[in-house]
């Protein structure tokens, strides 16, 4: 092995594969849920300068880039303790296309974009779609984990980045919230899903691994909970229809829940007022 090669073999250390609800898990479940209260703190006290909210997203996707580059690394990657043999084979299954995966490309547009149209939709997505998909990774890792140290420690953070994000986004962003602003981010999804489809319908011709970008391949079954299951009871179409329609009513509920909690907001504070002026 070269150096390099020695480098990522020392980053490859063991652990027992994590349980739900274990206690790797629930450390952090504590961690991310702390963060994101201390994000949403942050932005809801007081009107932060735009810059703040560019900075923030900036570092949380310099976190999640460079852990993303180590978790390509190690799945490529490949010691034989037996025979002192090294190979690099990349693992197109893991090729980092998913809705999980979505910040990588799309928080960069929030760091070095100014406040427009444009990066607003792209706010909305990560606040509504691309939260949905951290949620569920995060409260039912199901087959996420593994036996290797810094890959569960990747997809904690990866994951617990997407609810930090999405969380503090609706925040920020709650005098925006409207069908207009949940509409724009519907629009990121399908650009998307459309760049996920044309990925999984050109890139395994060049391979014979599983490419299933989105879980929505017409040529591999899906793994998503409850959506694996329609996946092999019905046509491709109606799946996909299901698919779309689920994500987009889950998101449609995510933003719902966002803009009662404003309403309520809202209607405390006028109680409030209402009370003080009648008290003098």
């Amino acid at each position: 092995m070269n150096a390099f090669e020695q480098f990522l073999h020392s980053l490859e250390g063991e652990m027992e594969r994590p349980g739900n609800y274990g206690w790797f898990h629930l450390m952090f479940v504590g961690i991310i849920l702390v963060l994101t209260v201390l994000a949403c703190i942050y932005f809801f006290v007081k009107k932060r300068p735009d810059s703040h909210l560019r900075i923030f997203a900036g570092v949380l996707w310099g976190i999640i880039f460079v852990l993303e580059i180590y978790k390509q690394l190690i799945y490529s990657f490949n010691f034989d303790e037996a025979t002192g043999v090294v190979t690099w084979d990349y693992q197109w299954y893991a090729f980092p296309f998913q809705l999980c995966s979505s910040p990588l490309y799309l928080l960069p547009f929030v760091a070095f974009m100014k406040e427009g149209k444009f990066r607003d939709s792209i706010m909305s997505f990560l606040s509504t779609f691309a939260l949905f998909g951290g949620l569920a990774v995060f409260f039912y890792p199901n087959d996420v984990f593994v036996g290797t140290i810094g890959i569960n420690i990747q997809t904690m953070v990866h994951h617990g980045t997407q609810i930090i994000t999405g969380v503090a986004f609706l925040v920020y962003n709650r005098k925006k919230l409207n069908f207009k602003y949940f509409f724009s981010g519907g629009i990121v999804y399908a650009v998307m899903i459309s760049i996920a489809m044309i990925l999984n319908l050109t890139v395994p011709f060049g391979t014979d691994e599983t490419f299933n970008m989105f879980y929505i391949s017409p040529n591999f079954p899906s793994t998503l909970p409850i959506l694996s299951i329609i996946y092999e009871q019905v046509d491709y179409f109606v799946f996909f229809l299901v698919y779309l329609v689920g994500f987009f009513a889950i998101a449609a509920l995510i933003f719902g829940i966002a803009c009662l909690v404003r309403f309520l907001k809202k209607l405390a504070q006028t109680r409030t007022v209402s009370a003080i002026k009648w008290d003098e």
